[in-house]
């Protein structure tokens, strides 16, 4: 019997490690494309857009650096087993690559129940069938390979029947490499590039800054019936408010006084802001008018120069010396 070495335990693990993780990082990302490509009126809002995001853009970091890890560690491997293919014989070997078929199985057989049971409760949308369709490429993908490490070890020979079995692996492996890839590609496409998704936290640090002010302008009022002249005024020594300025420029927001009760609250935006259930890009696939509008578009604004204007109306939000 092959002695097992400790490099063998390392790659060994290292290799169905990277395996699963990778495995569970496209299949985060696939779920979030659905997500975003597929909108459901019971998960509208600008946040849960900005969640499926925030997942697809670790989903991508993961499969950057892990999943090139797995193609290098089973590279690997498989120039140990052409060299020394008593290798392919080790127990941890055996073990890993059958609990990794077992597994898949069992998550291809769970798949297909659960696909059989929402079907008889009527409940098939299109975002759960493609749910199911991405579990299932990616658990018979597994499932059918390392399958065929296990069969085709078993009956391996010098016939020409295994080297065509050996070239329909490659192609299989090339194949999968470059859904990958296109998978990890199309990931920039919707989130947008680094650049842009900086240049868009800096414009919701201003509208979250502005809100703030908002409401330090309206409590403001409220305690002396009168708009500050200047945000200056807002300025609190034992609260320790100061208005916030552009995070980006440090300049000073633009507050102008429109009235007794009316002011305006200015400041120069990157990009337009992303509204509820809206992708970053536009997607031809994607309903424009499929979410009402909702709160965030009280703060909506373009690229560039952008004012809100307000008007307190002093029946709700009353004078705090006329409140008994």
């Amino acid at each position: 019997m092959t002695k097992t070495e400790p490099k063998d335990v390392f790659l060994h693990l290292l290799a169905i490690i990277a395996l699963y993780a990778s495995a569970v990082a496209f299949l985060v990302m696939l779920f979030q494309y659905i997500n975003v490509l597929i909108p459901d009126i019971l998960e509208q809002g600008l946040y849960q857009l900005q969640s499926y995001y925030s997942s697809i853009r670790w989903s991508i970091s993961s499969l950057i650096v892990i999943f090139p890890v797995y193609i290098w560690t089973a590279y690997y491997l498989n120039k140990i087993y052409s060299l020394e293919p008593e290798k392919r014989n080790l127990r941890i070997r055996k073990w890993l690559l059958n609990f990794t078929v077992f597994v898949a199985a069992l998550i291809i057989i769970g798949d297909l129940v659960a696909l059989i049971y929402n079907f008889l409760g009527g409940d098939i949308t299109a975002r759960f069938v493609l749910k199911i369709a991405a579990v299932f490429f990616v658990a018979t993908s597994v499932f059918f390979y390392y399958f065929w490490e296990l069969k085709n070890w078993s009956t391996r020979s010098t016939s020409s029947g295994l080297k065509i079995s050996d070239m329909a692996r490659k192609i299989f492996i090339y194949l999968i490499i470059a859904i990958v890839t296109v998978a990890v590609a199309a990931g920039f496409f919707i989130v947008g590039s680094p650049q842009n998704e900086r240049l868009r936290r800096f414009d919701d640090q201003r509208v979250s800054d502005l809100q703030i002010i908002q409401g330090q302008i309206i409590y403001y009022w409220q305690n002396k019936e009168k708009l500050p002249i200047t945000l200056s005024d807002l300025k609190d020594p034992i609260s320790g408010f100061n208005p916030a300025k552009d995070p980006q420029t440090g300049a000073d927001y633009v507050y102008n006084v429109k009235g007794s009760l009316e002011f305006a609250l200015c400041a120069n935006f990157n990009l337009p802001n992303l509204e509820s259930g809206q992708p970053s890009v536009e997607l031809p696939t994607y309903p424009p008018q499929y979410y009402p509008k909702t709160a965030d578009s009280n703060w909506k604004h373009g690229e560039g120069y952008t004012c809100f204007e307000r008007k307190i109306d002093p029946e709700l939000y009353r004078p705090i010396q006329k409140v008994k």
